[in-house]
């Protein structure tokens, strides 16, 4: 198989993955509304609610991460740079690839990248999401709004 025939292969792999987790994270975040509207029945209760809404929160944002680097794994097809480092250069080797479809550094920079304590180019900055400047009110689940279409 050709580099180029793995890529197309990648491409299927990469949409059904994104697909699976556009459709997970629709029912995560479901089910959080599901239980912060339902009222608990007593102090047990509710601390078992909460624990696991912060597994449901936590597992949610792991998914959205991994979503947010396959979509940029797919631009990056569409632009004809898939597969090919961002730091150096040269062709990520499909044995990465296949391991870590959505890499966008080869192995050499992705350690140089670690060693140095930088963040990779696809890590999302959640710190852009919330207004740090001069609001005072908290944002809930409830208050976002997402395209899972």
């Amino acid at each position: 198989m050709t580099r180029k025939e793995a890529i197309r292969n990648m491409y299927q792999v990469l949409i059904k993955r994104r697909d699976a987790l556009r459709k997970a994270l629709a029912g995560d975040l479901s089910l959080l509304k599901e239980l912060s509207a339902q009222a608990s029945g007593d102090v047990v209760d509710a601390a078992l609610d909460s624990a696991q809404d912060e597994i449901s929160s936590q597992l949610a944002e792991v998914e959205s991460r991994e979503l947010a680097r396959i979509e940029v794994a797919l631009e990056r097809m569409r632009e004809g740079q898939y597969g090919i480092c961002e730091g150096c250069g040269v062709n990520i080797p499909l044995a990465r690839l296949n391991a870590l479809p959505y890499a966008t550094l080869c192995i050499k920079c992705q350690r140089e990248a670690e060693r140095e304590g930088g963040r990779n180019s696809n890590d999302v900055d959640w710190g852009r999401l919330l207004d740090i400047h001069g609001s005072d009110n908290d944002v809930s689940i409830n208050d976002l709004e997402l395209d899972v279409s």
